[in-house]
């Protein structure tokens, strides 16, 4: 996948998979000329280290070695952390889906990339440190792969597949600050709910973010609903809680006075 920034290697991250391991197997089996292609391109001290020598070749012991290291990259380094990563994509489908809800597939694609502008079927993208690059869509859809580590967005399209666009996720704002001051008032809970919401949630994200059961975010949304401070609109099998001009003022009054 290429960013105007430079590209990663698509064995890498063009599998989609509910798990790691079955990730990593499609992963291994990309066929030795897009291995030798892909790696060719990265920066010369990156080619030259050992193991990616033998990946590039397509060895048996290159491609074992390659998911050797990324299961133990993950254990050491993501697992610890994964329910907060969990928890940061699942604020960033909400805010997407509540742009797609209220402004519909323009309104999605203009804010995902700050400085790329849509034309439909175009997106004119700025890249400072190359020519700008035209991706016409054309009706052949976008997958959509929010990332926790991604600087700059990555792009990438193979045949027969839609393009793909890897951005960086949009983490939302801790809500800490307001509970303090508006806890005597709400109740901890109920205000770090509040506060939570300054990005649209389903409740299921609302109670990940917080750190609640289900049952208990859905009892304090309907308080927070029925005191006029957030709204609830279904979306399909699932509920979206925005706040209201008065959940707004509340908490910009909160925030003030901190």
């Amino acid at each position: 996948m290429n960013s105007p920034d430079g590209g990663v290697p698509e064995f890498f991250v063009q599998p989609l998979t509910p798990d790691l391991r079955e990730g990593l197997d499609v992963a291994v089996r990309t066929p030795t000329r897009e291995l030798a292609d892909e790696i060719a391109l990265l920066p010369r001290a990156s080619r030259e280290n050992p193991a990616l020598r033998e990946l590039a070749e397509g060895t048996d012991k290159g491609r074992r070695i390659f998911a050797d290291n990324a299961v133990r990259y993950f254990n050491s380094c993501l697992a610890p952390i994964w329910p907060q990563l969990q928890a940061v994509a699942v604020t960033d489908r909400a805010l997407r889906a509540e742009s797609l809800l209220r402004g519909g597939v323009d309104a999605l694609l203009a804010g995902l990339v700050p400085g790329w502008r849509w034309q439909p079927p175009t997106w004119h993208i700025n890249a400072p440190c190359a020519h700008d690059i035209d991706v016409h869509l054309d009706g052949a859809g976008l997958l959509l792969i929010p990332s926790y580590f991604a600087y700059s967005p990555l792009y990438g399209h193979r045949d027969g597949e839609p393009p793909m666009l890897c951005y960086p996720v949009h983490a939302g704002e801790h809500p800490a600050g307001a509970a303090d001051a508006l806890g005597p008032l709400l109740g901890r809970t109920r205000s770090a709910i509040l506060a939570s919401l300054r990005h649209p949630a389903t409740t299921t994200a609302t109670a990940d973010r917080v750190g609640i059961s289900l049952p208990s975010a859905s009892q304090h949304a309907t308080v927070l609903r029925n005191a006029g401070l957030i709204t609830t609109t279904r979306t399909g099998t699932a509920v979206l809680h925005t706040l209201t001009p008065l959940g707004e003022a509340l908490l910009r009054s909160d925030r003030a006075s901190g």
